[in-house]
């Protein structure tokens, strides 16, 4: 008895981690990457919400940022702030929602068009439960009226990127491409929260929930398109 349970936890186990089947590898990582990413989304909330030491942290980083402000790089991060906003993300969108229809990726265009609209939403409900004000400064590099926490352009910018790199990562043979790729993609993420910060519309941790969240949200929108394309095609053979 106690050896068929084990032969059953083992064939569990292998059907977990195999890369092929509606059930396998893809699922495992996707909901590995939402368990960890939406973990970290709440110990983010929890503390700016209880205003424990984090919060202590934005301050200092936001007074440092907009004290030390110059030109050009302040002109260079409105730039990408700009481009990351609803209308440039429309854009960006448009453009690799064309590539994939080009290229007949269906799935991944499929992907494209839940995640990003899908994701704006979640970011918006999540700052209206939240409420959090926004840094505030005597001279504001910019001035916004809506809440803090999380950050929409960050959170946007993940959510592109992040499916950006995972196609990228798995259609590309070469390691090399894919580094770069994985690498690139990162950087600009990073980027995008930086001037988020820099420009003081948002707190650190604001950028960082929202890149949690985004990680948490692409991991349920590619894992459930990859598990519908894997069962239709499961299907056709």
């Amino acid at each position: 008895m106690e050896h068929q349970i084990f032969n059953k936890f083992v064939r569990f186990i292998e059907a977990r981690l195999s890369p092929s089947g509606e059930f396998g590898l893809h699922l495992t990582v996707g909901l590995a990457l939402l368990l960890v990413s939406g973990a970290i989304f709440g110990d983010l909330a929890e503390d700016v919400m209880g205003k424990e030491e984090i919060t202590v942290l934005d301050l200092q980083v936001a007074h440092w940022f907009h004290a030390h402000a110059f030109e050009p790089l302040t002109s260079f991060m409105l730039g990408v702030s700009l481009v990351h906003t609803g209308y440039g993300m429309a854009v960006l969108v448009a453009a690799l929602g064309w590539y994939f229809w080009r290229v007949k990726a269906r799935y991944w265009l499929l992907a494209l068009l839940v995640a990003v609209p899908t994701g704006a939403l979640l970011n918006v409900a999540l700052k209206y439960y939240f409420q959090r004000a926004r840094p505030a400064f005597d001279e504001p590099l910019v001035t916004l009226m809506t809440y803090s926490f999380p950050s929409g352009h960050t959170s946007a910018a993940t959510v592109f990127y992040g499916l950006l790199a995972s196609y990228l990562v798995i259609a590309r043979p070469h390691w090399h491409v894919r580094l770069g790729t994985a690498a690139g993609c990162s950087l600009m993420v990073l980027l995008v929260a930086l001037s988020r910060v820099y420009l003081g519309a948002h707190y650190l941790s604001d950028v960082l929930a929202a890149m949690a969240e985004s990680v948490a949200w692409l991991a349920v929108c590619i894992t459930a398109i990859s598990t519908l394309r894997r069962r239709r095609e499961g299907r056709t053979v």
